[in-house]
Parts: structure tokens; sequence; C-alpha cells
């Protein structure tokens, strides 16, 4: 029999992690100019690796206090580290930084919903053959993922205030409250008042080939240690993002890439570490698990990076981007359209996993080739 792995303090990768990625931020703030392509790649490897070691520490957070807050917490830390680095690039950029949040808001979305949840369905369906999971929770947090959607990247192209796809400033803070009261009243609905909803028995039962031995959950004295870990991997994550931001639009320039290729790079950035734990919960049939990790880190991403990044507008006075591109739009439907049908039936196959990633695909196409 194999046991689960359970999140810890002892791997020592975690650690050194953070160890390094403050010895980089040392010199990035004490070095005249430490510039060059190798110094870029190795402050870029260091930023995955300290996002890696954050998720990590939060992974132990969320083993101490269970399902489904554990993922509540994943999707914060996650939201947090996602807000920081657009803050930190849209300070460092120019104009195409106006543009930057809705970019990486949306390949949030469409990475988790479309990329992550499509995996997961796929490699559950190729294993397992038909899955359960709870249809109900599924289908609240795709009516929130829908309002928070359409009107934060869809409406700005429709009023009428502006020319441009933006908010007027009375619109933006409208929509940036709402946005996070959805948020919280998901967060109510799925913690507190229908938590049944969100937690699936047969997610604690082992898989025919995979027999699950429940392990101690971390003591508290390591969930506080985790906590300081993780709010260190957090400000070293921001540091590190902001010395890497010159080299990374140099980078999308020399490519010939669109500028939204940049939002992808954040989203897929920090949507890495729970990606990785959405698959391996996928291969330990645990689907419910896996959705709960994508849908609560996209609502996430947009509930709590709209608001924030409307604050920062308004602090710094800058113009924000919202709407999204015509065939951006299209995919947007059709994303939310295919994922209500496949989501709320509370079962899926391999051909829900495939319809999901072909969606991917088309989304990868058209943000390098327009």
């Amino acid at each position: 029999m194999k046991a689960l792995a359970v999140p810890s303090l002892r791997p020592a990768w975690s650690w050194l992690a953070l160890v390094l990625g403050w010895i980089i931020v040392a010199i990035t703030t004490t070095t005249a100019d430490p510039r060059g392509d190798t110094f870029a790649v190795l402050i870029l490897t260091v930023l995955i690796a300290a996002v890696l070691a954050s998720v990590h520490h939060a992974e132990v957070i969320a083993h101490r206090i269970g399902e489904p807050y554990g993922t509540l917490v994943l999707a914060i830390a996650v939201t947090i580290t996602e807000l920081s680095l657009i803050v930190t690039l849209m300070l460092a950029g120019g104009e195409e930084a106006y543009a930057l949040a809705r970019d990486s808001v949306f390949a949030a979305l469409m990475i988790a919903v479309t990329g992550i949840i499509g995996l997961c369905l796929f490699i559950s369906g190729l294993k397992f053959g038909e899955v359960r999971f709870e249809g109900r929770g599924a289908s609240a947090a795709l009516s929130v993922l829908t309002a928070l959607a359409v009107l934060t990247l869809v409406l700005p192209n429709y009023t009428k205030r502006t020319n441009e796809p933006i908010f007027t400033p009375t619109q933006l803070a409208f929509v940036a409250v709402i946005s996070l009261v959805l948020y919280l009243t998901f967060v109510f609905v799925q913690t507190v008042r229908h938590r049944n909803y969100f937690v699936l028995a047969a997610d604690v039962e082992a898989s025919d080939d995979d027999d699950l031995i429940h392990q101690p959950r971390p003591s508290a004295r390591d969930a506080a240690i985790a906590l300081a870990l993780l709010l260190a991997g957090l400000v070293a994550v921001i540091l590190l993002a902001e010395a890497l931001a010159p080299t990374l639009d140099l980078t999308v320039a020399a490519i010939g890439a669109p500028s939204a290729v940049a939002g992808i790079a954040i989203a897929s950035l920090v949507l890495l570490p729970e990606g990785l734990s959405a698959v391996r919960a996928a291969r330990r049939n645990q689907l419910q698990t896996s959705l709960n990790l994508a849908l609560g880190s996209v609502l996430a991403s947009i509930g709590l990076t709209i608001p924030g990044v409307a604050l920062f507008a308004w602090l710094s006075g800058e113009p924000l981007i919202l709407g999204i591109s015509p065939e951006h739009t299209v995919l947007l439907v059709l994303t939310l359209l295919v994922s209500t049908i496949t989501l709320t039936s509370g079962r899926s196959t391999i051909l829900h996993g495939a319809v999901h990633l072909t969606i991917f695909g088309t989304y990868l196409l058209l943000s390098f080739s327009p």
C-alpha cells in the first residue's frame, strides 16, 4: 500500500528556496546594476522555486485545517502572489502595463477552467472511467464565476461613458466592491452554510490501486512555522518580481509576442503549484478536491485581484484596462457554457476533459497568434 504524501516542513528545498530568494533580493538591492541574461535566468529560477515553496507551506496550513478550508488557504495564497506580481509589473511598466491585470486574470481563468480542470477530467476519466463529484458545489462556483467574469472582463467594452474598454472611477469602484462581496459570499457558502456541497465522501476513499492511509495532521507549531515561512516567501516573491520586471518586458518584446503573453506568464507561474496539486488529487480519484482547487483559485483571482488593482489604480491615478478582445470574449462565453454543461452533472468522463483541453489549446493559439 502507498501512503498519501502529507505536506511537512521537512523538505530541504522548501527552506532552501526561500533562503536563496532572500539572497538574490539582497544582491539586487545592494548592487548597482546586477543585470544580464544569466542573472535574469537565475532570478526567474529562484522566483519559481520561491512560489513553489510558498505554496508548499500553504499546503501545510491547509492540511492542518482540512477541507474545504485548506483549498481556500491555497487560493488566497496564490491570489496574493498574483496580485503582488501584477502591481509590481504595473509599477515598472509603461502604457502596456495598464492591461496587465486584465490579461493576468483572464489567463488565470482560462488556465484554471480549461487547462487544469481539463487535464484533471482527462486523467481521472482515463484512469477511473466515469468519475463522480459534487455537482452542487461546481454549480455554485460557476454561477459566481460567470457573474464575475462578465462584469469585470466583458462589460467594460460596452459602457458608454468612455470610448475605451475601461470603467469610470465610479463604475470601477462599484464593480470592485461587488466582486469582493460575491467572493466573500461564496467563501461563506463554501465553508459555513453549504460546506457539504464541496466535500464528497468518495474523495476520502481509496481508489482500486492506491489505498490511502490517513496520517496525522501537522501540529499547531508546524502550522505556525509554515505561516511565518509563507509570509516570508510571499515578500520574497514580490521583491524578486520587481527585479525581474524589466527583463520580462524586454523578453516579450524581443520574441515579438503580444503583450498579453506577460499575463499568461504571471498566471502560469502562480497557478503552477495548485495545478500540480489538482492533478495529483485527480490521479488519486479525488476529483472533488481538484475542482475545489481550480475553481477556488480562479474565483479568488477575480474576486480579490480586481479590487486590489482597482485600489492601486485609484491611488496611482493610472487607467485600468479591463475589457477583453472580441475573440477572447467568444472563448470566455464558450468556456462558461461548456463548463456549465460538464461540471454541474456531478459525473465526468475522458470526453469532458478532451473538450476543455481543446478550448485551452485554442486560447493559447490565439494568444500567441491573434
